[in-house]
């Protein structure tokens, strides 16, 4: 036999269609790669990449609210493997906790019966990766297990949360929106509930605040519009709630912390987005739109893309969408990998991709547009780019435009650095089902015949009058067609590649009705009317019922006589007579007389082509060559020549069955059958092999066995049963039935029920029409918007992604068991057994990138971090990186030093970019400086009150600008209570001498106030004196580690400094803390490579130890250790030993060679000669 390749397995699989209103939040990227979306109570999981729907989770019962997947801040290995991980809620109150491969759920855990407000996994500690916080309403915070299901504490407030933030750097903060402001937390840990109930802050705006209110020239037009915003909208923190008339934003869409900045925190309003400088509690930005603008609805910030002063500009905008009704923008997701790809989800089901791209702009690009130019970086991966070195322009955003200027400086231009552009482009497009009802129909089943060219396809009539065609092999639209221009009430398939649908409008005065019977052509997308002229006012069509050969079709109406047609010919047999009954069920019988028709004709033909043939020719011919000629002629003409006997039976009102005999065009009554006393009115019929199956409006089922002439009726007490289908396949005997309230899968044979689906009781949707798509799979219809295919057990839709046979092939190593996913990574970062990299992948877009030669190591572990999206991978790599080229950069240039270069050269460093300030105290000493200045010029600018000013002047005096401070000092009226300590410390900040007495004085008094809990003000003392190292040991004493690694950047030199964020690195190592990747991070900033490569060896991370010390030996950074050795070596004598640890250390190892080859082995006898004696 020829071996068949046709997949005629289906999985389970549903297709979605238009949102519910409550999934309008439940929508988020994930680290992953892949997009979950909640659709009324399913789970969308989505590839962007290929636009796909890969999974369907189906195990909510109310309309989902909120999903998130887990982050993936944590090391992979065996035993805590790459996993596709995802927390849902629901607004019943459910939170589920997803296996997403297997389409399983983990946990599920219910705590209130109210919506999900907010999720959030806890990603800023080592302690668990299982840890899930959630807002149950009104006004509880719970952190559960999310492994197993455990609450761990929880905590009530006094107000109702709507949703809360993190700070991303500091755990122990978080914000909570509330329905009237703003509650601060500062002790939050996930070991035990807050203790305190957080600071409670309110947003006002002073009308009449001498900062803000600047003198309008007369002859100046008054600012419109948004720059009237811009100009007046001044918003405070305040701590005590504002009168009515002081209120001017209340409606807050959005809160969270900024990920590129500390102490920043953004606020959307449906006109203005408002940036909060919280140590300032002012705004410091504010973007504002007309008040004929298109309101905000969400707004995502970056981590890496900042600017001092916070003034956005726009650069980049997509198409826009048309907005109706029932077509909104509900919710935008932004990949946390890359940063330049984004998808917004329409409430009509669809699903829009986009992708940042980046551009070479022209010379003179625009400019009056008063833009500054943004410039392509000129690294690749954290490191600099090669002369013929491959790159993914777009692989992220900061790949594609390279860090943000400071205003007013200019440019470093290079020769390979150019100004780009930024387009949005639409990349990927998933479209939902319009709004129900639904008409479905499966394509005829799967046959040896067929199974060459068979596809599942699947007919869904719509609303609006078309008819979309599903491949359920991929869960794909095959194809949309505009068939009719009303709702669509019913389709029957008259070939694999054909079938007819019918519509009918809204009725008239008169109940008539225009009637649409349409015939389509697949293939072509051709449509005919199949009833010709037929259809204006007349009676609606109930049903059509094509004939099991597909020879005949009829057409019943609802208050006029059936109709019947040959499909073949497009003609009408027969319109029966006015006083035909009436047709309340109608079934076409699957027995026929074809086989004996075609054996009659094959029996004619043969004698035929005998009479045709000579005696002498027959004997020379072999029979079985003219047999299968006439076989090939007979099944040639088949279809035109061959009209069988076909027969339909269908029921009266009175519930009489009629039985209907069709051959050609005659059509002939045959017997009745009086109805049963125990049935009421017949509303469909089901017909296969021997059985017959009868279901009225009561909830009856009547099985009649054909062949035994017995008839068994079976009260299901369910009410009106609405369809009943036979399950294709050869002796497969199984019913599916659907009733108002749900459906059920029958065994005829044994009669009894094999499952049943109720609303109310399994499932919270109603079922609207019903079918077969395989002989094991039921395919249903519901008013949620959305199609199933299910097993015969009705449970639920979700399957193993592993199992997919899908269009386009899917990037995800999630998907992978853990150790072929662990394989690959290891695959792709390093190949040292081979010389050069080979890759037997194809599906990696980055392919020719990994191949490439020049590509090195660090570039290689940033790019396959990004591939996996592991973020404990990025960060770590990153901020290494960065480090290992800067040192080495500055062991080079003490090299060029010590050899006598000139002093230029020496210390003009090579072009190294400095470390994004996202990375806060992790950037270098010299450029956290800066920031931090200019910051405190811009809070300056911005203060608008006596206590903006104190704490400008606070922050002065800690950054050593004392001049300025004691201007800020000098300020403060007379009337003003601090008046006089302000001067004293004005006089006392200028008089300060270096003398021993007036320090240790000042120093007694310092310590005395911290003491005494006066830690600030004691710490100001301190740095007065330049005793910051002093202030940062009291900071850390009292628990203050944050602030004093902020003093040590900016005022300790690098050695103290260094010290400091030591100590703060061990208490981050402490059991208590137990936050040993933060302190990894902190040592690479240090330097300390050393107690990095320990540290991650200590703690089983081995891979990546590796990795990264091979990199410190491909940058030289740990030569010194090589060079120290062979000094010590040296000094003790060995030679030989001390010869090869220098030809390790570089440049610096020859040099101590050639200083050592003139001078005689000292060995002292002494040594030597108590060694001997130890070794015997």
């Amino acid at each position: 036999m020829i071996p068949y390749t046709v997949n005629i397995k289906l999985a389970a699989r549903t297709l979605t269609g238009t949102l519910n209103l409550q999934n309008k939040t439940a929508v988020d990227w994930g680290w992953q790669g892949l997009i979950a979306q909640g659709c009324h109570s399913s789970i969308l999981i989505i590839d962007p990449k290929t636009s796909q729907t890969i999974q369907v989770l189906e195990k909510h019962k109310a309309n989902v609210v909120k999903v998130k997947w887990s982050r993936e801040n944590y090391y992979h290995n065996v035993s805590s493997p790459y996993c596709l991980r995802l927390a849902s809620g629901d607004a019943s109150g459910k939170i589920i906790v997803w296996d997403v491969v297997s389409g399983t759920a983990h946990c599920e855990i219910q705590e209130h019966s109210k919506p999900i407000q907010d999720l959030e996994w806890l990603w800023n500690q080592d302690a668990s990766r299982d840890l899930l916080l959630a807002i149950h309403p009104p006004n509880y915070i719970v952190l559960w297990n999310g492994d197993t299901g455990t609450k761990l504490w929880k905590k009530s407030y006094a107000e109702n949360i709507l949703s809360f933030s993190f700070d991303p750097f500091d755990p122990s903060n978080m914000a909570l929106l509330t329905s009237e402001g703003i509650v601060f937390i500062t002790d939050f840990t996930h070991s035990k509930p807050p203790g305190s109930a957080g600071k409670k802050v309110y947003i006002a705006s002073p009308h009449a605040s001498p900062a803000h209110t600047k003198p309008v020239p007369a002859a100046a037009p008054a600012p419109t519009g948004a720059k009237k915003a811009l100009n007046k909208v001044k918003v405070l923190i305040i701590n005590e709630k504002p009168t009515a008339e002081a209120v001017t934003l209340n409606d807050c869409l959005q809160l969270s912390y900024l990920p590129s900045k500390r102490n920043h925190m953004l606020l959307l309003y449906p006109r203005e987005i408002l940036i909060l400088d919280l140590e300032l509690s002012q705004t410091v930005g504010v973007v504002a739109i007309e008040r004929s603008g298109v309101p905000f609805i969400q707004v995502r910030c970056y981590p890496e893309q900042s600017v001092h002063e916070l003034v956005y500009d726009l650069r980049s905008q997509c198409d826009a969408i048309r907005v109706t009704k029932t077509v909104r923008p509900y919710r935008m997701v932004v990949c946390p990998v890359n940063e330049n790809n984004a998808a917004l989800m329409v409430s009509d089901g669809r699903a829009m991709l986009w992708e940042l791209k980046a551009h070479t702009a022209k010379a003179a690009a625009n400019p009056s547009s008063g833009l500054s130019p943004l410039y392509s970086p000129v690294s690749f991966c954290g490191a600099p780019l090669g002369p013929n070195q491959k790159r993914i322009q777009d692989l992220s955003l900061n790949s594609m435009i390279g860090q943000t200027l400071i205003p007013g400086e200019a440019p470093p231009l290079s020769s390979n650095q150019q100004e780009v552009q930024l387009k949005f482009l639409l990349t990927g497009l998933l479209s939902g089902l319009p709004l129900p009802p639904f008409a479905i129909r499966m394509c005829p089943p799967l046959t040896t015949k067929n199974i060459n060219h068979y596809q599942p396809l699947l007919a869904v009539g719509t609303s609006n009058g078309s008819v979309l065609v599903y491949n359920l092999t991929s869960g794909l639209l095959h194809k949309e067609l505009s068939v009719h221009s009303c709702e669509v009430r019913g389709i029957e398939w008259v070939s694999l590649t054909s079938f007819l649908s019918f519509a009918t409008s809204s009725p008239n005065n008169m109940g008539l009705v225009r009637n649409e019977l349409q015939h389509v052509d697949l293939p072509t997308g051709r449509c005919f009317a199949f009833r010709g002229e037929r259809g204006n006012d007349e009676p609606p069509i109930e049903m059509i019922k094509v004939s099991h050969l597909k020879q005949y079709l009829v057409v019943v109406f609802r208050d006029k006589p059936l109709e019947l047609w040959d499909i073949r010919t497009g003609t009408l047999l027969r319109e029966m007579a006015k006083n035909f009954p009436a047709v309340t069920a109608l079934e076409w019988s699957p027995s026929h007389n074809l086989k004996s028709l075609k054996k009659k004709q094959m029996a004619a033909r043969e004698a035929m082509a005998r009479q045709t043939v000579s005696d002498a020719e027959q004997s020379s011919v072999e029979s079985s060559v003219i047999s299968l000629l006439q076989d090939a002629e007979s099944k040639s003409e088949t279809s035109q020549a061959i009209s069988a006997r076909e027969h339909f039976v269908f029921t009266d009102t009175d519930g009489q069955v009629y039985h209907i005999t069709v051959e050609g065009n005659t059509v002939k009554d045959g017997a009745r059958i009086p109805p049963d006393g125990s049935m009421g009115s017949i509303a469909c019929i089901a017909w296969k092999g021997d059985t017959l199956v009868l279901g009225d409006v009561d909830g009856n089922l009547n099985f009649w066995d054909l062949k035994a002439r017995l008839s068994r009726g079976i009260p299901t007490h369910r009410g009106w049963v609405k369809k009943i289908r036979f399950a294709p396949g050869k002796g497969n005997q199984k019913l599916l039935v659907m009733y108002t309230d749900g459906a059920e899968v029958w065994d005829t044979k044994e009669v009894q029920m094999v499952s049943s689906m109720r609303i109310g009781r399994n499932v919270n949707y109603r079922i609207l029409d019903i079918d077969w798509c395989t002989s094991d799979k039921v395919v249903l219809a519901s008013d949620d918007g959305c199609i199933r295919v299910l097993e015969m057990a009705m449970k639920s839709a979700s399957y193993r992604m592993d199992e997919q046979d899908l269009t386009d092939p899917v990037w995800c190593p999630y998907l992978l068991v853990p150790r072929a996913a662990l394989t690959l990574k290891a695959f792709l970062l390093l190949q040292p057994w081979s010389g050069t990299f080979t890759m037997d992948i194809t599906q990696v877009d980055m392919k020719s990138v990994l191949l490439d030669p020049v590509l090195s190591l660090l570039q290689r572990c940033l790019l396959v971090s990004r591939l996996f999206g592991d973020e404990s991978d990025l960060h770590f790599w990153t901020v290494a990186s960065h480090y290992l080229q800067a040192f080495a950069q500055a062991r080079q240039l003490s090299v060029l030093s010590a050899e006598g270069q000139t002093q230029s050269d020496a210390t003009q460093p090579p072009p190294q970019n400095h470390l994004d300030i996202c990375h806060d105290v992790l950037c270098e000493s010299s450029y956290f400086q800066k920031f931090q200045l200019d910051r405190v010029h811009l809070q300056e600018v911005k203060r608008s009150s006596y206590e903006h000013t104190k704490k400008c002047a606070d922050q002065l005096l800690l950054l050593g600008q004392t001049d300025r401070a004691v201007q800020l000092l000098l300020e403060t009226s007379a009337d003003n209570s601090s008046y006089y300590c302000d001067s004293l410390k004005a006089c006392l900040v200028t008089t300060i001498t270096s003398s021993g007495p007036s320090q240790s004085t000042i120093k007694l008094v310092a310590t005395n106030m911290i003491a005494n809990g006066k830690l600030a003000e004691g710490v100001q003392l301190l740095c007065l004196i330049d005793k910051a190292a002093d202030a940062c040991r009291y900071l850390q004493t009292y628990g203050e580690w944050n602030r004093a690694a902020w003093l040590a950047k900016v005022r300790l030199s690098p050695a103290e400094s260094s010290d400091v964020l030591k100590r703060w690195a061990e208490h981050l190592c402490s059991p208590q803390v137990n936050h040993k990747s933060k302190a990894i991070l902190v040592l690479l900033s240090l330097g300390c490579f050393y107690k990095v490569g320990e540290m991650l060896h200590g703690m089983r991370q081995f891979d990546r130890a590796a990795l990264f010390i091979e990199a410190c030996l491909k940058y030289g950074v740990m030569e010194a250790a090589f060079l120290e050795y062979a000094r010590l070596l040296r000094s003790l004598g060995l030679r030989e030993g001390a010869a090869l640890w220098a030809s390790r250390a570089g440049s610096a190892g020859e040099q101590l060679m050639e200083e050592g080859e003139g001078l005689e082995e000292s060995r002292d006898p002494s040594i030597w000669s108590s060694i001997k004696v130890q070794l015997l």
